[in-house]
């Protein structure tokens, strides 16, 4: 099958560019001297998780338990970056770590207690790293003296074992250049907490952290061991607008077709909230917008029904027409990976595969 027959809408991923991508972070790690863990939220293939551990990736990261439960074909060391205290997570998670290194990041004494419990039942040990809010206020403890508190139950608990510190810097979309002030006030959050720990005979052998739009900065926190970005390996156009990307590195484009062209000045495609999600590039000071039209950047989509993508095109000197493909890089590629079965891995020669997204609703 060429790229023209493919059944749209369907997500294309760019095999060069994607190549590219993790040769890029991953010689920048080594060079600062940073593991590299990738989370695979974004991707949600074995193929591409295989090709970042093969590039050099320590282990991989994954938010719950049922990713763990494929991705550990792929590595044997894993990373859970997400809050485990219910009870059937919680034996999953030991359940794996039986022959592999399984580390899940918390932050309360209740997941702590019921991952303990979980690894001592299963005869296992977790590594637990605490989890610090570092600005963007999702999850997270709140001070260093909360940090010690868990780190000490860690310490004392059976079946688990205190790794270090993780953190995610989500707040910072900025240009790189503009980074440097909410790094370094990071940077003296671990410190302060590192110094609290080693002073109570604890150690943050692992501190894990960064993303993708500060991927290439996290040298500038030298408290960092490792760090976790996802996005990286496709890009978006939220990672184009934080200028951690070009246009030319987001490698997975939705195809899609125009089906109705009948309402003056738009064109309607294949691709609705089923496809592109609802994520809108609140960063446009227009107002909007689901995604970028690579072939027509004048226009803009406006509106998303389940099965519609309406797009206005009334200010293109050639609008698309009845018929024609588009191709559309989204604002958040994550979640719409999440909304396909397979992808389509366009290679050098031109040739299309076609592949599983491995780990489609593993939300548990």
């Amino acid at each position: 099958m060429n790229v023209h027959e493919i059944p749209t809408p369907a997500i294309l991923v760019d095999d060069a560019v994607v190549n590219r991508n993790i040769r890029n972070l991953t010689e920048y790690a080594k060079q600062h001297r940073i593991d590299l863990r990738p989370h695979t939220k974004t991707h949600k293939s074995l193929e591409m998780a295989r090709r970042q551990i093969e590039a050099g990736a320590v282990g991989l990261t994954v938010a719950k338990a049922g990713e763990a439960d494929v991705m550990v074909a792929e590595t044997d060391d894993l990373m859970v970056a997400y809050p485990a205290l219910d009870a059937p997570r919680c034996q999953k998670l030991a359940h794996l770590a039986a022959g592999k290194t399984v580390r899940v990041a918390v932050d309360s004494i209740m997941a702590i207690d019921a991952l303990a419990s979980a690894a001592a039942a299963a005869e296992v040990t977790l590594g637990i790293l605490v989890e610090i809010d570092a600005g963007f206020h999702r999850t997270g403890v709140q001070s260093a003296s909360e940090a010690l508190a868990l780190a000490e139950q860690i310490d004392r608990a059976r079946g688990v074992r205190l790794d270090g510190l993780m953190f995610f810097p989500g707040q910072i979309n900025d240009p790189p250049e503009q980074q440097l002030d909410a790094l370094g006030i990071i940077s003296e959050q671990l410190n302060e907490i590192i110094g609290l720990w080693s002073s109570h005979g604890l150690e943050a052998a692992i501190v894990s952290g960064g993303s993708t739009p500060t991927a290439y900065q996290s040298h500038r926190i030298p408290a960092l061991t490792e760090m976790r970005p996802g996005t990286y390996l496709y890009n978006d156009m939220d990672t184009v607008h934080s200028q951690a990307c070009s246009l030319d590195d987001c490698a997975a484009r939705l195809v899609c077709t125009v089906v109705s062209t009948a309402v003056p000045g738009q064109a309607v495609i294949d691709a609705g909230s089923k496809a592109l999600t609802s994520d809108q590039a609140n960063w446009d000071p227009q107002g909007g917008g689901y995604g970028y039209v690579v072939e027509h950047p004048e226009a803009k989509i406006t509106r998303l029904s389940e099965e519609h993508g309406v797009i206005d095109v009334s200010t293109c000197e050639n609008p698309p027409k009845l018929g024609d493909r588009v191709h559309v890089i989204p604002n958040h590629i994550c979640p719409c990976i999440n909304l396909q079965d397979f992808f389509w891995l366009h290679t050098e020669d031109g040739s299309v595969h076609k592949l599983p997204v491995d780990t489609r609703g593993r939300l548990s």
